[in-house]
């Protein structure tokens, strides 16, 4: 599974979500008709009656939930969809579920660390590196990121050890 966005709250009276989507592209979640939602762990496929775009989020209503009190028993669950529902994405591009856990090395050959997620700051991702001694946080912009090889299970980047 991969999470495409979060319950944020109910909207409205008609058993309506209001969905914060994870990702640039914010309407692509429309296009799937069954979402998996839920706690990490805990997610159960529901079939989606509607969805649209309304600025930033999208306003969802699964089948079945018709009412104020049963859109707010979703509130805060995961979004997911398949992995393989997915589309392939195009060359050097990557699904941010896909390189979670590589190991991150600069071009100097230093470990530091491997990738924990990513969040959104408002001008661009920011990629969580977790090494023994806490975490780095790289912004996914620019030149930072200078190959990703899924097959060696690790991702080269422009930033020192020390930063």
């Amino acid at each position: 599974m991969v999470v495409m966005g979060r319950v944020a709250a109910p909207w409205g009276v008609k058993g309506a979500l209001k969905i914060e989507p994870f990702g640039a592209e914010i309407g692509n979640l429309c296009r799937y008709p069954a979402w998996w939602v839920g706690r990490p762990g805990e997610l159960t496929e529901v079939a989606l009656a509607e969805c649209r775009e309304h600025g930033k989020f999208l306003v969802a209503r699964f089948a079945g939930c018709e009412d104020r009190d049963q859109a707010d028993a979703y509130r805060g669950a995961e979004v997911a969809v398949r992995r393989e529902d997915l589309p392939e994405p195009a060359e050097h591009e990557f699904y941010q579920a896909d390189v979670i856990g590589l190991e991150v090395v600069n071009a100097r050959g230093e470990r530091l660390g491997k990738v924990a997620g990513f969040f959104g700051n408002g001008a661009h991702e920011v990629m969580r590196v977790e090494h023994e001694g806490g975490e780095r946080l790289l912004p996914v912009a620019g030149e930072v990121i200078r190959k990703v090889d899924l097959e060696a299970g690790r991702i080269e980047v422009d930033w020192g050890a020390d930063w």
